[in-house]
């Protein structure tokens, strides 16, 4: 009689066999495995792998939780766990499993591990629990500068300046590669500057001396100092700094002004979606779409405020679904209802029994409004409209870092994206004229009370209107980092004024 084989002798099978590609096989050797060796966690955890390609996610979850219910602080059943929990929208309940694997101490002491669930956390946008681990990582490693510039990141997201300027100043003090980790540009970022002497604009000039310095760095500094000098009211400096930041960041960008003006004409000549899924009565998508830098992110923040009401901020999966070949030209029904089915499990989460409003405030889902509508009939879209000048003059003075916005770093591309924004919102209107409303972004913090009465009236949302807030939204990750958090003010209306002699590209944009 053959001698038993190993687990991993058993693991190491299954392996192999998952790579030639047959599944089957790999639960069959796992299935003997554990018939031999019923407490190996190796093999449960390969076997909880199996279930989840084959889409028993049940028995992957049972499987993982049995590991976790008897060892919470298993980090190699806890992270394959919360990751499947996120893919499935269950973002609050992946939460919990990285809370209870940290929450012992046995993981506090690996700053490597604690950066991984950092970086889940946030992807999970659950930006709280990952501060917490944050917290209690940097408790058992004071002198990480890594986590330190994490924990600074996470506490500008929510509201915490004074904690983020602290990590930050941290960061950078204790490890010369701070100084490429976006760091300088979220120091910048957690204040309003006052005072030309300020220890921070030493900081950020002697960190354009320093040598080896990436291109990306070097221009999120001079964004840095833009910004610092925009709030001192010095806009020559800050003009100037503006100016060299944007020119590095266009010529690294790989945004195409001909790739975006190819997608925008073939979504303007696309025929109408024929299908249409049937309304749901329990679910109902608040688009928010116009120009980035318009009053998106004060909006949705606003609106979050009514019961009922739950603002995800700026979800990935609208441009994610569109680029389905399945859902290209005129979809079928099955293709419709399977990506609506996407989209409700990662707008809903976990976290939200009582709500019927989702907020999106992606500003760019402007290119597929008539898909959104097919998907759902009953979803609300709103226009955010500004004054052309300051919304140009916002977007060229923002340190954009995903590729989607590196039309921002040139006017004449903000010019053709802000043009095709407008193509398209008429295009869209004469279509779906009863599901669109536009919102003005002068006269929502001029008048927020009426406005905010009016919008919510047409979207349906409860009769008794919201006050204004008097609390902050819990977490921010756009460019409005500071600028959401202060009261609804009239402050940056015609701010173009400031620059217009510095800066003559403006003219080229409407002063509407």
């Amino acid at each position: 009689m053959d001698p038993q084989r190993t687990a991993r002798e058993w693991l190491a099978i299954a392996q192999a066999q998952l790579s030639g590609g047959d599944l089957g096989a790999a639960q069959a050797s796992l299935a003997q495995g554990l018939s031999e060796h019923p407490g190996s966690h190796e093999l449960q955890r390969a076997q909880a792998g199996v279930f989840q390609r084959s889409g028993r996610l049940g028995d992957a979850e049972s499987l993982l939780r049995g590991l976790l219910d008897a060892d919470p602080g298993d980090a190699a059943s806890a992270f394959p766990l919360a990751r499947m929990l996120k893919d499935q929208g269950r973002t609050a309940a992946a939460a919990s499993i990285l809370h209870a694997c940290f929450a012992g101490g046995a993981n506090d002491h690996d700053a490597d591990l604690a950066i991984s669930a950092i970086e889940l956390l946030d992807d999970c946008d659950r930006k709280a629990d990952a501060a917490a681990i944050a917290s209690t990582a940097i408790a058992a490693n004071p002198d990480d500068a890594r986590l330190h510039a994490y924990a600074g990141m996470l506490q500008i997201q929510l509201g915490g300046f004074e904690q983020a300027r602290r990590h930050y100043l941290f960061a950078l003090e204790r490890d010369a590669r701070a100084w490429e980790w976006h760091v300088p540009i979220g120091l910048a970022s957690a204040q309003r500057y006052q005072d030309h002497e300020h220890p921070d604009l030493t900081l950020l000039r002697n960190g354009l001396q320093r040598d080896g310095l990436s291109d990306q760095a070097r221009a999120e500094l001079h964004f840095a100092l833009g910004k610092a000098f925009d709030d001192l009211g010095d806009y020559q400096q800050a003009v100037r700094h503006f100016g060299q930041g944007n020119a590095i960041a266009h010529r690294a960008t790989r945004w195409s002004r001909k790739a975006w003006r190819r997608a925008v004409e073939a979504r303007l000549a696309a025929g109408p979606i024929t299908d249409t899924l049937e309304p749901a009565a329990d679910f109902t998508p608040v688009f928010i779409v116009g120009m980035p830098r318009s009053g998106t992110t004060l909006l949705a923040g606003l609106l979050s405020r009514y019961h009922g009401v739950r603002n995800r901020g700026e979800l990935p999966w609208i441009a994610n679904l569109a680029e389905r070949p399945s859902l290209a030209g005129k979809p079928d029904r099955a293709s419709l209802q399977d990506a609506a089915a996407t989209y409700t499990v990662h707008s809903r989460q976990d976290d939200a029994r009582d709500a019927r409003w989702f907020i999106d405030k992606q500003p760019l889902n402007f290119r597929y409004v008539d898909l959104m509508l097919s998907m759902f009939p009953q979803a609300r879209i709103i226009h955010c409209q500004r004054n052309e000048r300051d919304t140009a003059l916002s977007l060229w003075m923002q340190c954009f870092l995903e590729d989607v916005q590196g039309y921002a770093h040139d006017f004449d591309d903000i010019a053709v994206v802000m043009r095709d924004c407008e193509r398209l919102m008429d295009h869209w209107r004469q279509r779906f004229t009863a599901a669109i409303d536009n919102v003005r972004y002068e006269r929502l913090v001029s008048d927020p009370q009426a406005t905010l009465r009016a919008l919510a009236d047409r979207i349906g949302l409860p009769a008794t209107a919201a006050e204004l807030p008097s609390d902050p939204p819990s977490s921010i990750s756009t460019a409005s980092l500071w600028q959401a958090r202060q009261p609804v003010n009239t402050h940056s209306v015609g701010r173009w004024r400031h620059y217009a002699s510095l800066l003559p590209a403006l003219s080229r944009f409407r002063d509407d």
